[in-house]
């Protein structure tokens, strides 16, 4: 068995250059690699390889030949191994942690950690659903007996964003393997070393060609694989502007996508609301401990207005209280912001909004003072005052630290102000009033709505947006049906 390696640094070196395809790590074909900085100081870690057309080929071909037995082992037993890949990862936790922390920049306690036992779950939970793949039996006629059989689609590519590699590759390749799918996966380019690390691991349970892995770019790697004619699914997480590019090649062979966009979530406190409730309830839905960088941050706050001071006192006082510095410090909060690029990306929209007349930029926490972080992609969240719906922060995805208080006067101003937006992946409403829960339930133009809490994604529940947030489900019983099988009508004349 392979043992955890705690020193995330040796890993990422170990991993450096290579890719995971028919059960073996593997250098690109090209041999080509880009360098993987550490966020925190812009030390470059480790190179990835840098994966193109040709890797894409064998990867698919190697899942092609390993999908036909894996179809036919008994989908209690592809369970069973799936549940024993969760037991595995379970043990290598802190390692694939650490790792995480490393080459994202989010802050090992409050993130990568939670992170890498989620991942774990999510293999133990699918794991245990593989009875669940059963058909229905329909009474048409007497003399006919019929019913319908779930069968698995065939090589399913994957493509993963670097936010949370390590949980929205699971919620991807767990259900889909319990399905009888095999799959590639595309690495993303800023974090390829956990997920590279989880598939070596899992090479131990699973047959070879059942799960591998690439890296490389979108157009070198990820369009060679979504275009690919052996390529039979695509699901996808990350930017609404490719998911676009991936549902159009898609179309072109007329295969299935699952699409998980981007956000702009609304949070409603509503003047009854609980205080203390609401306001740490933002701090975990902004995922300020991720420095925001997340489809579902509760980036447009709508606060009654005569709760309005009181709360922005409040969420900053908590926000102050926050730790920002190594994410590989225990005592770190707030990690980084993932890349350069990323980190021009939020500035871009801190200058458009300390720009507007009339705004006001409530900056929180504090810049890390070791001098080994100066060069570290690092920004103080901010909370926007005096913006309206006109604004580019309210419209517009930052994927950034960054939120906004926007007051309101009435219920239906609230749900109104909610629901004027393009994207409807989440929301919440946060009151004491059970009949308004259940209207906004109701209302909100969302995929995902909480009620007096603002949880992460988790095993069991059916996660998914509305309007341009995406297409499908994920994480539940219905994401392994209804998007990783086909469903078959077979009709036997008995007399």
């Amino acid at each position: 068995m392979i043992q955890p390696v705690l020193d995330p640094y040796a890993l990422a070196k170990a991993l450096s250059g290579l890719q995971l395809i028919d059960g073996a790590l593997r250098p690109p074909a090209s041999g080509r690699t880009f360098d993987v900085a550490h966020p925190a100081t812009l030390a470059v870690i480790g190179q990835a390889a840098d994966g193109d057309a040709a890797d894409v080929d064998l990867a698919v071909a190697a899942a092609r030949r390993a999908q036909p037995a894996w179809a036919k082992t008994r989908a209690r037993d592809r369970g069973k191994l799936v549940a024993r890949c969760g037991e595995l990862l379970m043990a290598h936790v802190e390692e694939l942690a650490r790792l995480t922390s490393l080459e994202t920049g989010k802050a090992i306690r409050t993130e990568s950690r939670v992170e890498a036992g989620v991942l774990a779950d999510v293999f133990t939970f699918f794991g245990g659903l593989g009875s669940e793949l059963k058909g229905e039996t329909i009474p048409f006629h007497p003399d006919q007996l019929i019913f319908t059989q779930r069968e698995p689609i065939g090589v399913v590519a994957a493509i993963i964003p670097w936010n949370v590699p390590l949980l929205l590759m699971a919620l991807k390749i767990a259900p889909a393997l319990v399905a009888g799918n095999t799959v590639v996966v595309k690495s993303a380019e800023e974090a390829p070393f956990g997920v590279l690390r989880v598939a070596e691991l899992l090479q131990q349970i699973l047959p070879p060609g059942v799960f591998n892995l690439i890296s490389g770019d979108g157009p070198g790697a990820g369009g060679p694989l979504v275009a690919h004619k052996d390529v039979k699914k695509v699901t996808f997480t990350g930017s609404v502007e490719t998911g676009r590019i991936i549902s159009r090649a898609a179309a072109e062979k007329l295969i299935p996508v699952t699409l998980e966009l981007g956000g702009k979530s609304p949070m409603i406190v509503m003047g009854d609301a609980d205080l203390d409730l609401a306001v740490a309830g933002a701090v975990t839905g902004m995922r300020f401990t991720r420095q925001g960088q997340s489809c579902t941050a509760a980036s447009r706050i709508l606060v009654e207005r005569p709760l309005v001071e009181r709360f922005v006192t409040a969420l900053k006082a908590k926000v102050d209280a926050m730790v920002m510095g190594d994410p590989l410090d225990e005592r770190t909060d707030i990690g980084t912001i993932i890349s350069p690029r990323q980190l021009g990306t939020v500035r871009k929209y801190l200058t458009i909004g300390r720009a507007t007349p009339g705004a006001e930029a409530v900056e929180c926490s504090a810049m890390p003072t070791d001098p080994r972080f100066a060069e570290g992609l690092f920004v103080r969240p901010v909370i926007f005052l005096g913006l309206d719906r006109s604004s580019a922060l309210f419209q517009e995805e930052i994927f950034g630290p960054v939120t906004m208080i926007v007051p309101f006067d009435s219920y239906d101003e609230a749900i109104e102000l909610a629901n004027d937006s393009d994207f409807g992946l989440a929301a919440t409403i946060w009151t004491t009033n059970l009949h308004r829960a259940l209207d906004a339930a109701q209302r909100l133009e969302a995929g995902f709505v909480q009620v007096n809490q603002n949880l992460v994604v988790q095993p069991q529940l059916s996660y998914g947006g509305v309007k341009t947030s995406g297409l499908g489900k994920e994480a539940s019983l219905e994401a392994m049906l209804e998007h990783f099988t086909h469903k078959k009508t077979v009709l036997i004349r008995v007399r």
